[in-house]
């Protein structure tokens, strides 16, 4: 076993599904961790996808014990507030902001300050907070239900969730610019089946674990056991391993744990088979993608200019049109019949644009002037 996690002691941590311990010792593990170790000194947003039960708050809590932040490590579940309740629990509220708002709140960003925020289940996340978190995301302050006033943030944000938020994305359940903004580190944690060489590990932890705790010594795994263990499907992932562990060694005799101990006869016994590969997609199916990646870009720019109206930039429509007109220029090389083609206006508007904002005369290349000939 070369590296185990676990969860700090919680009192309500046996009520929950989540993974309270996990391995790095399966060749998938080992290579899962060196990116996590690559990835836990910056400051990237990261994003990790598994199944319930397999250990995302533990990686998540790998990757803040692994950075260079002083600050807590804060873990919410996106999934356990109403639509109603979210916004006040993760941006905080004023007093008087909804009824029984008696006293101001800071919210979870806020409580994360100089830490990492995990956001487990984010593709639970309701839409209109979507909007919000991507804005936070991108200016690093939020503004405290029933404010007016923002608040800075030093907060990493790491996210976790079990679903696909890439046919999410396509099925219009989750904001495509979000999913991109989330994504810049993305972290795929297996299923436990999918990484054998961590299920006996994990298994003599929590048969120590308990053990400890029902003051029994001296417990060994037989060898058929073992291959019971290695060939179960294990649906449930690690949590699961861990309430068969348990109960084994509630009903074990001798102190040795038999096959009969696992009480797994009855389940689906061997490995869930691989998903089926998936055929290349054709453009049709492309198509939305595209249209996505559009619409996050879109989404991006619009937010920026909405910072530079709020900031009171001065000219700023005149700003903006110069840089749409520059970069266009710069695309097309400084031809302008080209230019004009991207910008979808005629070269008599844009020569009136360049002349506006003050572009060189000599912004016309040698097709521009053979174009002027052939039509003079």
């Amino acid at each position: 076993m070369s590296v185990l996690l676990t969860l700090p002691t919680s009192s309500g941590a046996a009520l929950s599904i989540r993974a309270k311990a996990l391995v790095f010792n399966d060749p998938r593990s080992e290579a899962l961790l060196s990116l996590a170790n690559h990835i836990a000194p910056t400051d990237a947003t990261a994003l990790i996808i598994g199944e319930t039960g397999t250990g995302k708050e533990l990686l998540a809590r790998y990757l803040h014990t692994h950075s260079k932040r002083q600050g807590p490590f804060i873990a919410v579940n996106c999934g356990a507030f109403s639509e109603t309740l979210i916004d006040a629990e993760l941006f905080g509220h004023e007093a008087g902001a909804f009824t029984g708002a008696s006293q101001a709140r800071q919210g979870w960003f806020e409580a994360a300050n100089g830490g990492t925020l995990f956001l487990d289940e984010i593709g639970d996340l309701p839409l209109s907070m979507q909007v919000k978190l991507l804005r936070v995301i991108q200016e690093r302050q939020i503004v405290r239900l029933g404010s007016r006033r923002t608040t800075p943030l030093d907060v990493r944000l790491v996210a976790a969730t079990n679903v696909d938020l890439y046919e999410a994305v396509r099925a219009g359940r989750f904001r495509a610019d979000l999913y991109y903004r989330l994504g810049v580190a993305t972290l795929e944690l297996p299923p436990l089946y999918a990484r054998q060489g961590d299920i006996l590990p994990l298994a003599q932890h929590f048969v120590k674990y308990y053990a400890e705790r029902l003051k029994i010594a001296d417990i060994t795994i037989d060898a058929e056991a073992r291959q019971v263990l290695l060939d179960y499907g294990w649906p449930g992932n690690i949590r699961e391993l861990e309430n068969t562990i348990h109960y084994a060694l509630i009903v074990c005799r001798d102190g040795v744990m038999r096959a009969e101990d696992l009480r797994l006869g009855h389940r689906p016994i061997g490995a869930r088979p691989p998903a089926p590969a998936q055929p290349p997609q054709a453009a049709s199916e492309m198509a939305p993608i595209a249209e996505a990646a559009v619409a996050s870009l879109q989404e991006q720019i619009r937010s920026m200019i909405e910072v530079l109206l709020d900031a009171g930039e001065e000219a700023a429509f005149d700003k903006i049109e110069a840089a749409v007109t520059g970069a266009a220029l710069a695309i097309a090389q400084n031809n302008q019949t080209q230019t004009a083609r991207l910008l979808g206006i005629s070269r008599n508007v844009l020569r009136t644009l360049l002349k506006r904002h003050r572009f060189s005369s000599g912004d016309v290349d040698a097709s521009d002037a053979q174009h002027e000939a052939c039509t003079a």
